[in-house]
């Protein structure tokens, strides 16, 4: 059979391929950006996932917020395949920037969950990505007998909250101790409990500062 060619079918071809376009991928990594409006690659596990950043929330050294996609997202014959592995279901997700590989290429597309059919699982090592502020009056006299005074979220940017935060810090600086009698008044982070959503008030319909003060003016009336 010595000189006869052999052809490989257009299925073969195409599994080539993308194998080609994987190993180069793997070999070549293309950087990414902050602020570039591109998808990236992340380590999840022993999978690699394609993840779209937060706009306005990509820009930490450390962690940024992303969301988990299906590696065909922009295809509609994916939607149910995304639905069925739990892809749309996970909201944005605080990503560690060392989990970072790169820029998304198509050739990592054979490395997700998606392309060995199994699902997201529970843990895919990434905390939810929205955040609230609490604001405590705590009683002064030494125990940590006190109540929340005012609650804010869901706060889908970091750098949001954060303004929130330094510029009620700023306002009960010199204050803490004087705007409930008896008590301590400070502001802290924490994770935003989706199940008790309606105790807290939307920080992008308000200002900060206003809802703290109808929040004082509540405890003195």
């Amino acid at each position: 059979m010595q000189g006869q060619n052999i052809t490989s079918s257009p299925v073969d071809q195409a599994v080539v391929d993308q194998v080609r376009a994987m190993l180069t991928a793997l070999r070549s990594p293309q950087p990414w950006t902050p602020g570039s409006a591109r998808d990236i690659a992340v380590r999840v596990g022993p999978f690699i996932e394609r993840a779209q950043p937060r706009p306005g929330d990509d820009h930490g050294t450390e962690m940024i917020a992303v969301a988990l996609v299906h590696p065909d997202t922009s295809h509609a014959g994916a939607y149910l395949h995304r639905r069925q592995l739990g892809y749309t279901e996970r909201g944005w997700l605080r990503c560690e920037t060392t989990a970072i590989i790169g820029a998304w290429q198509p050739g990592y597309a054979l490395l997700t969950h998606a392309a060995a059919g199994l699902p997201l699982s529970d843990d895919v090592g990434m905390a939810p990505a929205h955040y609230a502020l609490y604001i405590e009056a705590r009683r002064r006299d030494n125990n940590r007998d006190g109540y929340t005074l005012l609650r804010l979220g869901p706060y889908t940017q970091t750098r949001r909250a954060q303004q929130d935060h330094d510029r009620l810090a700023a306002v009960l600086d010199g204050r803490e101790t004087t705007l409930v009698p008896g008590h301590r008044v400070s502001a802290r982070f924490g994770p935003f409990d989706v199940s008790d959503c309606e105790l807290f008030a939307d920080p992008y319909e308000a200002d900060a500062v206003a809802l703290l003060d109808a929040a004082v003016a509540g405890v003195s009336a």
